[in-house]
């Protein structure tokens, strides 16, 4: 039965794959082996350990794998997959010599079928959703328990996905759990099939993976130095932006009369060159130029150096919030206790936005507000403060995802949480 289920999805991902190719075949990826289930066959657990399987997608979701790890690593053997070039790249890089790290392969079943040989988990855990029909099959299959951490379910895609539940409820009705973020969440994936005492309000692990991330170090001085940043100077860094974003931020700044640095860093490598045409004469992370002295616009291009730039900041400006892309994470620079800025759009954040706002440490303005906020901000010290202030005791309290997960995965794996 498994083997036609599985025939039947790779028929119907066929036929996706060529309607849809003119969108994604010409993209840059890499790893095609891996994508397609290949590579090292993993040593087998150490003796007395299970093996679990977390599965991210991209850097996102890999950064907030990391205080679950931690808590679990003493008793579980683990292993990190990604899907995304930047996700795997981050993964290697956040957990060398740590725990093993994998790419997740694309769902067909043979792809499915040869990852599983190389991995053999003992259980698997998804993060925010991420159900992939052939591989919830392999795992009933084998009877592997399958759940859901940090789990998720926008209010647009709850939309689609109501339309096909009777397709797709049998994935939820497999999860063994689902820890989400809130009540909300909650209600929407028991509507989808998981049963009520299955569905647990965890809140989100992204407050710990912020309040926990380990220590910069010198890499702050190091991407100052690289960009030639002056440290004595004032500097605005927005993070995570989408398409149009970085005119909209430096047309802003002029009209806030801004004479500060701006530092931009674009969510998607796509967005790279056009950030850098709104900049004329931006330095860019990725060259390894000596950079220009008195150069007020810097272009982050690189992965994993966004907590470093968010350090660096006088002020920090949330991407993606200003245009119809839903928000980017505010967590990080709150952890950092600086003072935030973001636009009207944040529906991928809202739990988390609205903590910041009960804790008066998060300012939300429109676009056509943005340049007198900066205006603001920039020439009061003392407010900025406050609100960095405010910030950190907002994700003081919001800390202890992570202990919730990690309870609910080892009593599924059979031990107890240390």
């Amino acid at each position: 039965m498994h083997e036609f289920l599985g025939f039947l999805i790779d028929v119907a991902y066929l036929k996706i794959g060529a309607i849809t190719a003119p969108r994604w075949m010409f993209k840059k990826r890499s790893g095609w082996d891996e994508r397609m289930g290949k590579g090292a066959v993993l040593p087998p657990p150490p003796a007395g350990k299970k093996r679990l399987f977390i599965h991210a997608v991209s850097v996102g979701e890999v950064n907030l794998t990391r205080p679950l790890v931690e808590r679990l690593r003493d008793q579980v053997d683990i292993v990190v997959g990604a899907t995304t070039d930047t996700g795997i790249a981050r993964a290697r890089q956040m957990y060398a010599g740590m725990v093993h790290v994998v790419r997740t392969p694309m769902d067909a079943s043979w792809m499915v079928s040869a990852f599983w040989k190389r991995v053999k988990p003992d259980a698997v855990a998804l993060v925010e959703l991420e159900l992939w029909p052939n591989m919830l099959l392999k795992c009933e299959k084998h009877k592997v328990p399958v759940c859901v951490v940090n789990g998720r379910l926008s209010a647009r895609s709850f939309k689609n996905y109501r339309k096909v539940r009777w397709m797709l409820g049998w994935m939820f009705r497999q999860l063994v759990f689902a820890a989400v973020q809130d009540e909300t969440y909650a209600e929407r994936f028991i509507e989808m099939g998981v049963a009520q005492d299955r569905c647990h309000v965890a809140g989100t692990m992204k407050w710990d993976s912020a309040f926990d991330a380990p220590p910069l170090g010198n890499a702050v001085d190091q991407l100052a130095k690289g960009f030639g940043i002056d440290r004595n100077r004032p500097l605005i860094v927005a993070g995570s932006t989408g398409p149009g974003e970085a005119e909209l931020i430096v047309q802003a700044c002029k009209d806030a009369g801004y004479r500060g640095q701006l530092l931009i860093a674009p969510r998607k490598p796509e967005h790279f060159d056009v950030a850098a045409a709104a900049m004329p004469g931006c330095v860019r992370r990725s060259t390894s130029a000596v950079p220009p002295a008195g150069t007020d616009f810097f272009l982050l291009d690189t992965i994993g150096e966004l907590r470093s730039a968010y350090a660096l900041a006088d002020l920090v400006i949330i991407g993606r919030s200003f245009i119809d892309l839903h928000g980017s994470d505010p967590m990080e620079p709150a952890a950092l206790g600086k003072a935030i800025v973001m636009g009207p759009r944040f529906e991928d954040f809202t739990s988390a936005v609205e903590a910041l706002r009960r804790h008066d440490a998060i300012v939300q303005v429109e676009a056509s507000e943005l340049a007198g906020t900066i205006g603001e901000l920039m020439s009061d010290p003392t407010k900025r403060k406050a609100l960095g202030q405010c910030a950190l005791v907002c994700v003081e309290q919001q800390r202890g995802a992570a202990d919730r997960h990690a309870t609910l995965i080892l009593n599924v794996m059979g031990f107890a949480h240390a």
